[in-house]
């Protein structure tokens, strides 16, 4: 096993394809195309500017970057993925579509999206009980795991450093009451431990969450690996000192993999509208019965939403937030449209170049 590959026990027994995750989707794809007939499916278990790590039955090797010529905003593999390798050469034929992928736009005034896991069963959404926590920010991930329909779980860190971690726990479990909360110190094997009904043999799991959260701490708690360094956090504002350089996946005990992603300063949403109707589903509903079909909710008359604040049935603060994300993932997706257009001409461009040289 290499350095890539953090494995709890060294006398693990060898490497199958239903432990790494292999699941029916997976499968089907391979029935159905031919063409994928002798190719050999490895895992991407870790992603580093220089390239990948992939581990399977017989594989465990470093590949340079590969990107799906069909793949579109998710051309690139991540970890997670599932590839098809050549076995005389290897070298990557072929990337299996997944069954879920979080990604978010990319941090700036870029217009391209960062990939940060493909699929994943369960994302663990990592607060602490301290000025880090934000509803928020709270309510960004939450739509990124109701748009790729994964299971999601609030875990809240650091109980310690507050006088009443409840109260914490209370705001979380708002957001949605069919979530389930768990407030745990992640230095302790206890308290990780409460994580593992959703860590089952070939699941995957990913922990999301700002830097300093103790996301690294609750892997370093669970796979026991001493090599994942941590810094505490500044006494002034709470801040983590530590980020994750690099993806890498990570096995447990139990069998699951989890995945380490750096901490996110910004997540900036695109492509989510289904997330977002899910998250406030409340809100869409209710704005279903405006009077006007493009109803702001600002000043406009018969605004259904004004009224049920009026009313004192919803939160005015709430409306705001949603409207907050709902116009900022109406132009970030209206970018990301743009983008794909100028790819699609460039592509179309680059074709005819070269064929014009063939003749």
């Amino acid at each position: 096993m290499s350095a890539d590959t953090k494995r709890s026990d060294p006398q693990a027994a060898a490497v199958t394809l239903r432990g790494l995750g292999w699941k029916s989707h997976f499968q089907q794809q391979l029935n159905e195309d031919e063409a994928l007939t002798g190719l050999r499916p490895a895992r991407v278990t870790s992603v580093r500017r220089s390239g990948l790590h992939v581990l399977g039955p017989d594989v465990d090797t470093a590949l340079p970057p590969f990107v799906d010529p069909e793949g579109g905003d998710g051309a690139n593999a991540t970890i997670g993925d599932w590839l098809l390798l050549d076995p005389e050469l290897p070298t990557v034929r072929h990337m299996l579509e997944r069954f879920s992928l979080f990604k978010r736009r990319s941090p700036g005034t870029g217009r391209a999206v960062q990939l940060i896991a493909a699929n994943v069963d369960t994302v663990f959404i990592v607060t602490s009980c301290n000025q880090d926590f934000n509803v928020a920010r709270l309510e960004r991930y939450l739509t990124l795991a109701r748009q790729a329909e994964v299971t999601p779980v609030f875990v809240l860190t650091k109980p310690d450093l507050a006088d009443d971690p409840e109260a914490y726990v209370e705001q979380a479990q708002a957001l949605d009451r069919s979530i389930v909360v768990e407030c745990v110190n992640a230095k302790t094997e206890a308290g990780a431990n409460r994580l593992l009904p959703w860590c089952g043999a070939g699941q995957t799991v990913v922990f999301v969450g700002s830097s300093g959260v103790g996301k690294s701490t609750l892997v370093k708690t669970l796979t026991g690996e001493d090599s994942i360094v941590t810094q505490g956090i500044r006494e002034d504002d709470a801040k983590g000192r530590h980020t994750t350089s690099a993806r890498e996946l990570y096995q447990l005990a139990s069998g699951a993999w989890l995945v380490d992603t750096p901490g996110m300063r910004e997540l900036s949403l695109a492509d989510v509208k289904d997330g977002l109707e899910i998250v406030f589903a409340d809100l869409s509903d209710l704005s279903e019965h405006c009077r006007f079909n493009d109803c702001a909710h600002e000043a406009e008359p018969g605004c259904a939403v004004k009224a049920a604040i009026a009313r004192g049935e919803i939160d005015a603060q709430r409306v705001e937030r949603w409207k907050k994300l709902v116009q900022e993932e109406a132009h970030n997706a209206m970018s990301l449209v743009e983008k794909r257009a100028k790819d699609k001409a460039l592509g179309k461009m680059i074709k005819t170049t070269l064929k014009g040289k063939r003749r």
